[in-house]
């Protein structure tokens, strides 16, 4: 047994509550926050209450979405030490979760029972998860543009409208590389909100709360039920973005920036962000209102 075994084994009771807890807190929490605040492109027009009278429903998604997201890049305090211990609980939570994963054993092929099932893909979506939550991170977050179809860069500004051209591969609809971008996110927040929701009923039972298979089998059905409405709100999002329109949806967000700060902070923000080939199509926006 070399040292790292020695170690892990010596702390096991400790180590596996921490794993299932990193994966609780923070983890889930920011998933299902993050969920809320993506899926609210299908539902935000309601979330307007009163703003949202006689605005389309596609235009008030656009409108609460991105108000969502300006909040929470512009005033949501200790944003950078919220993130760091998001990054680290993800590490923490994935490096264990790699060991555990590669040293246990699974059963499908002896016992394809439904539990070892759950197990098997329950590792697959966590490798799948890490990598989809990187390449997430580090094109709609860190400004990875060699990494996004069309090299589009996204923005809280225009958070709605760069968001629909990062996953469609253009500004100007759907290409090849976007639709191909559009399914592996499909396929990696699908694993992801498994991959919790499964991860909630394992929870359970190495802390000890669920004990008898009754037990068991009740709490499955609540995980299942966060499962079911997490999956719903993913897929909502997802189908928002991909019938989205760019330039509507950033007719919208110019609006907001000119009713909101002036049309003059509105031309400073356009002339970092826009992209050339979009002046064009801004510059009549302006010109109509």
């Amino acid at each position: 047994m070399n040292e790292r075994q020695g170690f892990l084994d010596r702390h096991h009771f400790l180590l596996r509550r921490l794993h299932s807890l990193t994966g609780i807190l923070p983890i889930g929490v920011f998933l299902i926050a993050h969920l809320t605040t993506n899926s609210s492109l299908a539902w935000g027009k309601y979330g307007l209450r009163a703003e949202g009278h006689g605005v389309p429903l596609v235009d008030g998604g656009v409108m609460y979405f991105n108000k969502e997201v300006a909040w929470i890049n512009t005033q949501v305090p200790h944003l950078l030490l919220i993130e760091i211990t998001l990054w680290a609980s993800i590490l923490f939570h994935s490096v264990l979760g790699v060991y555990y994963a590669t040293t246990g054993r699974s059963n499908t092929a002896r016992y394809p029972f439904q539990d070892n099932w759950r197990y098997t893909l329950q590792r697959i979506s966590g490798y799948i998860g890490v990598a989809f939550i990187f390449y997430h991170v580090a094109t709609l977050r860190w400004g990875w543009t060699f990494l996004v179809p069309g090299g589009t860069q996204w923005s809280h500004e225009f958070s709605a409208s760069t968001l629909i051209a990062a996953l469609q591969g253009s500004t100007g609809g759907w290409t090849p590389v976007g639709l191909a971008v559009s399914i592996a996110y499909f396929l990696g927040v699908s694993l992801l909100v498994f991959h919790f929701a499964n991860g909630l009923w394992t929870a359970a039972i190495t802390w000890g709360l669920t004990i008898s298979q009754q037990a068991q089998r009740r709490w499955g059905v609540v995980c299942s039920a966060v499962g079911v409405g997490l999956m719903l709100a993913a897929w909502s999002a997802l189908g928002a973005v991909f019938v989205g329109d760019y330039e509507a949806a950033r007719a919208v967000e110019v609006r907001m920036l000119k009713d909101k700060y002036g049309e003059d902070h509105l031309n400073e923000v356009l002339e970092k962000q826009v992209p050339p080939h979009a002046a064009e199509s801004q510059a009549s926006v302006l010109s109509t209102d």
